[in-house]
């Protein structure tokens, strides 16, 4: 169970307690609990179109490991020690308000969609089919199943899809893991994608929401730190993993 203190996004199953992230001042990543550490790679169709995650490397996960987060380790994604020499600003900017207050709302037929723009980690699964704005308005099963395809891979987690019937947010519970993401089609790695209700807290020690799917920033350049905005994209990020 989560510690009643902590915000916990609707629909999400938070990871067990043992289970966290440290933000550091300045610093990496400290991860409690040794969740899985395991490298995925967003896969694309033969039109470019991001359709799902392919399995790549596996790295041994322990407790108290360090992650890099100023993007310039020659170890990643484990810390080596260089942000004591990037002269990156690691300075966290992100809310700690939950993301449903800054999300637009899109109703549907029998599915709604609320997106969270701040939090875009630039997977672009959302760009499939009719764009997930778009599908959600159509009519049919295979618009829902669409839908419900692009906002679970969403990696960032600023699509959530609700069931409008019910009122509940769809969001199939996950495993607690750590994603190092590499993105060929953008020739660039991606952030740390974060499944499974893991908790966040911050170098101050205040808890971010507790979400089911999050992107942790990890080229240093992100706007909203510690979480991913997409800018690894535009600066070419390269971890230097195989």
């Amino acid at each position: 169970m989560a510690d009643p203190r902590h915000a916990v996004q609707p629909g999400t199953s938070p990871a067990p307690d043992a289970v966290w992230i440290k933000v550091t001042a300045g610093g990496p990543y400290v991860v409690h609990g040794a969740p899985p550490l395991v490298q995925m790679t967003i896969a694309v169709d033969a039109a470019g179109t991001s359709i799902g995650f392919a399995t790549g490397k596996t790295f041994d996960s322990k407790e108290g490991m360090a992650l890099c987060r100023c993007g310039h380790s020659r170890h990643a994604p484990f810390c080596d020690g260089s942000h004591l020499k990037a002269g990156m600003d690691l300075a966290e900017r992100a809310s700690f308000a939950p993301l449903l207050q800054g999300s637009t709302e899109i109703d549907g037929p029998t599915l709604a969609l609320t997106d969270n723009e701040a939090y875009c980690a630039f997977g672009r699964f959302c760009d499939a089919h009719h764009q997930i704005w778009n599908e959600v308005q159509l009519p049919g099963t295979q618009a829902a199943d669409n839908t419900r395809h692009m906002a679970s891979h969403c990696p960032g987690g600023r699509l959530l899809v609700w069931d409008r019937q019910t009122g509940q947010p769809i969001e199939p519970a996950e495993p607690a893991a750590i994603h190092p993401l590499e993105d060929p089609a953008q020739q660039c790695s991606g952030p740390l994608m974060v499944r499974g209700g893991v908790r966040v807290e911050s170098a101050d020690g205040r808890s971010y929401e507790i979400r089911n799917r999050q992107a942790l920033c990890r080229c240093g350049h992100s706007s909203n730190k510690p979480f991913c905005d997409g800018t690894h994209a535009s600066v070419k990020y390269r971890d230097g993993i195989a």
